[in-house]
Formats: C-alpha cells, structure tokens, sequence
C-alpha cells in the first residue's frame, strides 16, 4: 500500500519487510514464473554491459530493488485472512488518493475560472495527481485499485454496510479516473471491467456498449473533450507524437534486435531514429525519455527478449489466475488485463509507484495457493 502514498515510504518499508524476513531466517521465496523475471533483470543486465555506458544506465538496474516486492509478499503471506486484507487496503488507499484527486479537481476548476481561461487548455497540462505526483502514475495506481474493489464487490458478494460502502469508493475511483483524463487508464481500467463483468455476468456484457455510448454522448466538459480527442484530437493532444514514438522504437528495436540500445540510452540517441516524416525539428514538447509504450519501449531499450521475458511472466500469471476461482486471483488477472492494455500508451511498468503496487498483488495472490484456498 507504501506505493500508493509515496515511493520514498514504500521503499523503506520494502527494506524493513527484507530485513525482518532475514532476521526470522525465513527464506524468501519467489513464484516459479519469477524465472521469466529473472531471465527480464539479467537481460537487462546484459544490454547495459553492451551499451557501454554503465553510469548512464544504472538508474534501471537500482530499480531491480522494487521486484523483491514479488518475493516479499509471496513469502510474508501466509493466510487468507492477510491477502484479502491487504488487497482491500489497496482498494482503500486508492480511494483515499481519489478523494483527495476531487478536491485538486475542484481547486483547478477555480483556478481556471480566476485566470479566465478555457478550462480544458489550462487543465490538460497539470491534471489531478491524488497522492502521487504525476497524473500517469495515479491513474495507474487507480485503475489498479478499481479492478480489485470490482473483483471483491462482484465475486465475492459481501452484505450489509460493507456493499454500500464498497459500491461508494467504486463510484469515487471511477469518477476519479475519469477526471484524470488519461486516455490509456482508461482503457487499461475498461478492459478490467469487462473482464470481471465476464466473469461475473457475461449476460450483462451486452450492456456495456449502451453503457460507454451514454458516456461518449452526456460526459460534462472537459471530460467529452478529452473523450473526442480520441478520433478528433485537437492541437494540444498526444495522438501523432505517440505514432512517432512508436514509429521510432520499432525503428530502434530493428537495427538493435539483441540488446536494444541499452538502458536509460533512448533518449540520448532518439533523434538518430526519428522517421523520415517526422517533423524537422523535432517540437521539444514532444520528446521524451523514454516511448510511452512498454512492448515497443522495452524492446528498443533492452532488445526483444527482454520484453518477451516480461511478456512471459505477464501471461504466466494471466493464465495461472484465470483459472482459479477466488475474488483476489480474479482482480489479480484484471490488473494484468489492465496493465497489459495500458502498456500499449504508456511505459506503466517503468514506474516504481506503480510497478511496486503491482507487484504486491502478485506476489501476496500467487502465496501458497493450496494453503489459502484450501
């Protein structure tokens, strides 16, 4: 829950959770598909030694420190009781964030309005961060916390207060993840919905159409802008510097198919790639240090069998959650759909706050899944 507040705090509290397992002289344990996490980190390895820039690179290999968030949970974990309580914590923490995200939305509003500005161009540049401090990173965390408290509302059928109070953060984290207008969030926290709906109600699946057309054609402002943006973008959008973000990786990843250019390289070397219709010169508004895509991102950076490794750990535990009946392996298997979705339009894994949240929930669902659900 640390990452849904700050990195700093959860950091730390990694490091006392691996201090205290070691102290116990408890092992610490990791799923069988951390193979495929670890065939990620020493590939990773690998195209920083092929580089030949190591200095430049090392912020990627310190971030290996925040996947000893798998083992971690998987082996501090023991009962059901605990994984369960620390999934709605998630949930919780995520609408406590969402809260807050209403007031700075309220407080912007306002702003506009003194500056006498159209609300849309003075919003869409410093969007609401919740806790976190980009509004990227928080919409990734809620997206993530909306797909458990579903997968807890829907499949496990709580009653009495718990429902009420339950369906009342749902309705805050969505409303919260709309006004954080990010486009991708949207559709990784779509994708989780869908899934879960499946899997509660196919049946009402058929809804679902009506449901996103009523949205498309009653959101208030600015939200029906930004949801028009989608097929109509206006001058201050992202859609074409995205095509040319990926038209330049793939570039990247075919002249670097083994290693990539290295870590934290991209955006040393970007303008060596750009392709030939892109603008000269390139607008500075639209460069970034890294592509705004996991698939494409990971494969330029650290070469293809890097991010099939990822790929691999991702739909390992797809398949593996998928196949269980319990409301957490179901949230689990929506956070992946969520995550894999969103992937596509921003390089979510590449984000601690995110990647550490993640990685909780993976490790605590997958923790001795004959002793939890026994």
């Amino acid at each position: 829950m640390g990452g849904l507040f700050s990195i700093a705090v959860c950091h730390i509290l990694l490091g006392a959770s691996v201090a205290w397992l070691l102290y116990s002289e408890r092992r610490i344990g990791f799923p069988r598909i951390a193979i495929a996490v670890a065939v990620f980190l020493l590939w990773t390895v690998a195209s920083l030694v092929a580089s030949g820039d190591p200095v430049t690179g090392w912020p990627q290999i310190r971030k290996f420190y925040v996947w000893l968030m798998l083992g971690v949970m998987y082996t501090a974990v023991r009962r059901q009781d605990q994984r369960n309580m620390l999934l709605l914590g998630v949930a919780g923490a995520g609408t406590l964030s969402a809260c807050w995200s209403l007031v700075q939305f309220a407080i912007k509003y306002r702003r506009a309005a003194a500056a006498a500005k159209p609300f849309y161009e003075f919003y869409i540049a410093d969007r609401i961060t919740g806790f976190m401090s980009h509004w990227m990173t928080f919409s990734g965390e809620i997206a993530i916390a909306l797909a458990i408290l579903l997968a807890w509302l829907l499949l496990d059928k709580p009653r009495g207060r718990t429902v009420i109070l339950g369906w009342a953060a749902a309705i805050v984290l969505a409303t919260a993840q709309l006004l954080g207008m990010t486009r991708s969030m949207w559709a990784a926290t779509a994708i989780s919905i869908i899934y879960l709906v499946w899997r509660w109600r196919p049946q009402y699946l058929l809804a679902l159409p009506v449901l996103g057309a009523a949205i498309v054609f009653v959101a208030p402002e600015p939200v029906g802008s930004r949801i028009t943006s989608i097929w109509r973008p206006s001058k201050l959008d992202s859609n074409q510097h995205r095509v040319l973000l990926r038209a330049t990786g793939v570039r990247i990843a075919a002249a670097h198919p083994a290693f990539g250019l290295g870590p934290e390289q991209i955006k040393k070397h970007f303008l060596e790639y750009t392709p030939p219709e892109a603008p000269k010169p390139w607008p500075i508004e639209w460069y970034y240090g890294h592509l705004h895509n996991i698939y494409i991102h990971y494969a330029a950076e650290r070469g293809i069998p890097a991010i099939l490794a990822l790929l691999a750990f991702l739909g390992m535990a797809l398949w593996h959650f998928a196949r269980r009946g319990d409301w957490p392996a179901q949230a689990a298997a929506a956070c992946i759909l969520g995550v894999l979705v969103g992937g596509w339009g921003e390089l979510n894994l590449g984000d601690s706050e995110v990647l550490s949240t993640f990685l909780a929930i993976i490790g605590c669902v997958y923790a001795a899944p004959e002793e939890l659900d026994a």
